[in-house]
């Protein structure tokens, strides 16, 4: 194997951050705020997204990025979003969540269609309306966060997992469909994340969110995932991650997980 000094004398470099412009949805908490974050640090021209105006705009003056308001299931918040962009060069597509875990016996119609929604359509229209930009900057990059529940499925989760397997074909389908084009396409898919709202939107209390990651000694969170990101954005353009998939040491499956 061809250690540092070769890689070196190959001609192997990073991709920089600098002069690039990186778009990142559902940025006004967990995995979005934390790529955020850690974007602007890498040196990218970030632009926050998001319907919570007042954390957006805390968010961007800490991180000196930009914040403009972004509903994923509205198509003229997605349009006005889109005219108010001079050029991407990087769409993170994060927005998403759960909103149920019922067994499909029991399934909430209104939950299945927001999550939905949020996750599926609101990614694709996204997409639609930035991918002119990316293809355009010459050197593009289209990442979605997945999540394992797009790759396996489990009891009392359909109307995410289904959700998630959307994400994940529509990812392969663009990379199949773009292929010739300037564009990456990237999945990073986190098994176990502990953040502040996800499982707490899901679950309906903070209760029964502790209950999911009681014992596991370290869950991972959104700083985890956010370093995944940067370091998939920031390899040579020629070099594409299709697909990652990202548990804490303890969860070796999506039902097995380690509990002290």
């Amino acid at each position: 194997m061809p250690g540092p000094s070769a890689a070196h004398s190959s001609g192997y470099r990073p991709l920089p951050g600098a002069g690039r412009t990186a778009v990142v949805t559902g940025a006004s908490s967990g995995i979005g705020a934390a790529t955020a974050t850690r974007l602007a640090a890498e040196g990218f021209d970030v632009v926050l997204g998001a319907r919570r105006m007042d954390r957006l705009a805390e968010l961007a003056a800490a991180i000196g990025a930009r914040a403009l308001p972004l509903d994923v299931t509205d198509p003229s918040s997605v349009a006005a979003f889109a005219d108010a962009l001079d050029r991407v060069d990087v769409l993170v597509n994060n927005a998403g969540g759960s909103f149920d875990a019922k067994p499909v016996a029991e399934a909430d119609l209104d939950s299945w269609a927001r999550t939905y929604e949020v996750n599926v359509l609101g990614t694709v229209r996204l997409t639609r309306a930035l991918l002119p930009a990316l293809i355009a900057s010459g050197a593009g990059d289209l990442l979605f966060v997945g999540s394992t529940a797009g790759l396996i499925s489990y009891e009392g989760g359909a109307s995410y997992t289904a959700a998630k397997h959307a994400v994940h074909t529509l990812a392969e389908t663009l990379r199949l469909e773009l292929c010739g084009e300037p564009v990456r396409i990237i999945e990073i898919a986190p098994g176990m994340v502990r953040t502040e709202e996800f499982s707490r939107n899901r679950l309906g209390s903070a209760e029964a969110a502790d209950a999911v990651y009681r014992g596991v000694r370290e869950p991972l969170v959104a700083e985890d995932i956010a370093d995944c990101i940067a370091w998939s954005l920031t390899r040579p353009h020629h070099v594409n991650i299709d697909l990652m998939v990202v548990r804490p040491r303890a969860q070796a499956a999506q039902h097995k997980v380690f509990r002290e």
